[in-house]
C-alpha cells in the first residue's frame, strides 16, 4: 500500500476517535499507531530502515520485528527522551507556583517592562533562551510564569502563551546549535557563524509575524484559563493576592529557571569548544567534563527541581501539604508523559511507512522554484510524521543534489527555508502538541488555533522574507 494512503488512513483514525468519538488521546493515538503499523508492509519497513542508514542485514531483521514490539520500542524511545524532563518540569512548575516564586518573577517583569510591553518581553526572552536550549525545556520552565501572568490579566492569557511558543519554536529550527539547523548547516558546508546570523535575522522576522498573529488571535478567540491537575485557578488567584513582602526573594525565585539554562548552555558551548581542538588546557578539560555532567538536561533540571522543592518547603513548612503538592505534580506529569509517548508512537509508525522516500520520489516529478520546493517538501514530511528535525534531515537529503548543482544565492537561504518549512503542520502526531495542550489546560481544537496555525503563519512569513532577502542580497 502507498505510504501516503496509509498516512491518510492513520490520520483519519486519530481525528475520528478524538473529535467524533471523544475518546481519550492516549487510546486514540495508540489505536491510530496500531492501524498504521498493521498496514505497513515489511518491504516498506525495510526500505525505511535502509534509508535511515541501517545495513541490509539489520534492515531485514528490523522489517521482521512484530508490530507489538515496534509499538513498545517507539513508546520507550519517546518516553526515554522526554519522561524525566516532564516529571522534573512539573515539580519545578508546581513548586514555583505554590511557593509564590512565579508570582514574584511576574511582578518584577511587569515592574521592569510595564504591562504594555510584557508580551514583547516574553517573546524575545523565549527566543533568546531557545537558541542554546531545546524549545520543550524552555516551555517547561516558562509555563508557571505564563500562568501567573494570565491570572493577573485573564484576557491576555492566550497572548502570553503564544508569544512564548512563537519565540521558542523558531529559534529551535533556525539557529544552531540545536540539532536540525546544525545538521543542515554541516551537510551543506555552511559556516556556523553565517547560519547563526541568518537564523537570527529570519528568526526575528518570523517571531514578529507570530506576534502579530498572537495579538489578532487573542482578540478573535477567548481562551479561558483552566485548572490543571497540579494547581487550580482559585489557588493561583490566592497566591496572586499576596503582598510582595510575603513572596520569596527574586534571586531565589529565578534560580530554578535560570540555572538549568546556564548549565545546558555551558554544556552546548563547551562541546563546540572541544570539537577539533586537541590543545586544551587542564582546567578547560575539567570544565568541559563538569558541564558534560551537570549540563545534561536531565541532570540540570534535577538540580533545578531540588532548589524549587526547597523553595516551596521554605514557604509552606508543612509536610502533609508538601507531599500533597508533589503527588499532584507527578500525577499531572504522568498523564502528560503517557499522551506525549503515545503521540511519539504514532509519529514513529508514520515514519516507518517510508513517507520520506515517497515524497522524495514525488518531488522529482515536479519542477518549481528551489526555495518554495524545499519549503513545501519539508512541510509535507513534517505534517506526515510529526518531527521537525526528521523533516529537515529528510529534505536536505532530497535537496542536496540541487544545492551542489549551483545556486543563484548563498546556500544559507536554502538551509533557512528548510527550517521554516519544518514548522508546518504541527498537530496530533507531534509530542510538543500534547505537551502544550495538557500543561496549558487547552483542548485539542484550541491548540490548533493557538499553536499549529501560529507556527504556520510564522513559517510562511519566513518563506516570503527569505525569498525577498535572497533576491536583494544573494551573498555570492
Amino acid at each position: 500500500m502507498d505510504p501516503i494512503l496509509i498516512i491518510l488512513i492513520g490520520t483519519t483514525v486519530v481525528l475520528f476517535c478524538i473529535i467524533v468519538l471523544r475518546m481519550h488521546a492516549v487510546i486514540s493515538l495508540l489505536l491510530a499507531a496500531l492501524v498504521t503499523a498493521f498496514l505497513t508492509s515489511p518491504d516498506l519497513i525495510y526500505n525505511f530502515a535502509v534509508s535511515s542508514g541501517m545495513s541490509n542485514e539489520k534492515a531485514l531483521e528490523f522489517s521482521k520485528v512484530s508490530i507489538g514490539k515496534r509499538l513498545g520500542e517507539a513508546f520507550g524511545n519517546t518516553s526515554g527522551k522526554i519522561g524525566i524532563l516532564i516529571a522534573l518540569a512539573s515539580v519545578i512548575g508546581t513548586s514555583l507556583m505554590r511557593s509564590g516564586g512565579a508570582e514574584r518573577i511576574v511582578r518584577s517583569l511587569l515592574s521592569l517592562f510595564g504591562k504594555k510591553n510584557s508580551a514583547i518581553a516574553l517573546l524575545f526572552s523565549s527566543f533568546t533562551l531557545a537558541i542554546p536550549v531545546f524549545f520543550d525545556t524552555v516551555f517547561y520552565l516558562m509555563i508557571p510564569v505564563i500562568k501567573s501572568m494570565g491570572i493577573k490579566n485573564p484576557k491576555k492569557f492566550s497572548l502570553y502563551l503564544m508569544v512564548v511558543i512563537a519565540g521558542g519554536v523558531m529559534a529551535h529550527s533556525l539557529i544552531p546549535p540545536t540539532p536540525g539547523p546544525l545538521f543542515v548547516a554541516e551537510t551543506m558546508n555552511i559556516d556556523l557563524g553565517t547560519m547563526m546570523i541568518g537564523g537570527i535575522v529570519i528568526g526575528i522576522v518570523t517571531v514578529l509575524c507570530g506576534y502579530g498573529y498572537a495579538v489578532w488571535a487573542n482578540l478573535k478567540w477567548d481562551l479561558p484559563m483552566r485548572s490543571t491537575p497540579d494547581i487550580s485557578i482559585e489557588e493561583l488567584q490566592q497566591i496572586s493576592e499576596k503582598e510582595t513582602k510575603d513572596l520569596p526573594r527574586l534571586w531565589l525565585s529565578l534560580l530554578p529557571v535560570v540555572l538549568p539554562i546556564i548549565l545546558i548552555t555551558g554544556n552546548t558551548f563547551s562541546k563546540m569548544l572541544s570539537q577539533g581542538n586537541s590543545h586544551l588546557s587542564t582546567w578547560q578539560e575539567s570544565l568541559i567534563a563538569v558541564f558534560s555532567v551537570v549540563g545534561d538536561p536531565n541532570i540540570a533540571l534535577f538540580i533545578s527541581a531540588l532548589i524549587a522543592m526547597y523553595l516551596m518547603w521554605s514557604r509552606i513548612g508543612d509536610i502533609d501539604s508538601f507531599k500533597k503538592y508533589m503527588y499532584e505534580a507527578l500525577t499531572s506529569a504522568g498523564m502528560i508523559i503517557l499522551i506525549t509517548s503515545a503521540g511519539g508512537v504514532f509519529g514513529q509508525m508514520l515514519q516507518q511507512t517510508g513517507v520520506g522516500i515517497r515524497i522524495q520520489e514525488l518531488s522529482s516529478n515536479y519542477q518549481m522554484a528551489i526555495l518554495p520546493m524545499a519549503f513545501f517538501i519539508t512541510a509535507a514530511v513534517r505534517t506526515a510524521q510529526g518531527s521537525a528535525t526528521i523533516a529537515m534531515v529528510t529534505t536536505i537529503g532530497i535537496m542536496s543534489g540541487v544545492a551542489s548543482a549551483g545556486l543563484a544565492f548563498h546556500p544559507v537561504y536554502l538551509a533557512l527555508v528548510i527550517g521554516c518549512g519544518s514548522k508546518i503542520f504541527a498537530w496530533m502526531n507531534d509530542s510538543a502538541f500534547w505537551i502544550i495542550t495538557k500543561m496549558s489546560g487547552m483542548e485539542e481544537m484550541e491548540t490548533i488555533r493557538h499553536f499549529s496555525i501560529l507556527l504556520m503563519v510564522m513559517a510562511f512569513g519566513g518563506l516570503f522574507s527569505i525569498m525577498i532577502f535572497s533576491k536583494l542580497f544573494p551573498l555570492i
